[in-house]
């Protein structure tokens, strides 16, 4: 699994070894809760293969905000590094295989790391690659019709449109099932 991210991390075979087996293997099946909204986030997890999507609960409502995929980390980072309850429930989609690390684990390699710049920027990057995503899907609502935020769906990342339910595509796009159904066959109709 890990072998993919070996070259981009300056370590030594010790060190890759020892921050490696810190992570821990978990299959699970589609519609598994990784974690509660309200739950305090312990673990990071690193898709193997599968997909998971980060939601909330609006009056009874789900809203998805986020979807990860292959070769993408996901936790609820504001419960995971503040220790807060989480603001979401982070679900598999798929069948999915997950590396997970602790919290109290990736604060030991954070804190080797931190002395290493090129770790450091790559960690920083990370988080901040986080924050720019939900600008743009915040900016997004504000900016764009829902016909404008599929259309840029399907452009940026299509693997949405390929490997999720339409349910929760509706929801990510903050519209209804048969408001998305009408979108799309507007858009068949005038090709």
């Amino acid at each position: 699994m890990f072998s993919q991210f070996r070259n981009k991390f300056p370590l030594t075979d010790e060190k890759w070894i020892e921050y490696t087996n810190y992570f821990k293997r978990l299959e699970v099946p589609a519609k598994t809760v990784l974690l509660e909204e309200g739950e305090i986030s312990k673990r990071l997890f690193i898709i193997e293969k599968g997909c998971i999507r980060v939601w909330f609960n609006n009056n009874g409502k789900d809203l998805t905000t986020q979807f990860f995929f292959e070769n993408q980390s996901v936790a609820s980072i504001e419960s995971f590094m503040k220790k807060l309850p989480s603001p979401v429930v982070v679900e598999t989609i798929e069948t999915s295989i997950v590396w997970w690390i602790s919290k109290n684990d990736l604060d030991k390699i954070l804190e080797e790391i931190k002395e290493i710049p090129a770790l450091r920027d790559r960690f920083i990057d990370m988080l901040f690659q986080r924050t720019f995503d939900y600008m743009k899907y915040f900016v997004s609502f504000i900016k764009n019709s829902p016909t404008q935020r599929y259309l840029n769906l399907i452009e940026e990342r299509p693997q949405i449109i390929q490997r999720v339910p339409q349910h929760y595509i509706a929801s990510y796009l903050g519209i209804t099932t048969v408001h998305l159904s009408r979108i799309k066959s507007k858009l068949v109709h005038k090709k």
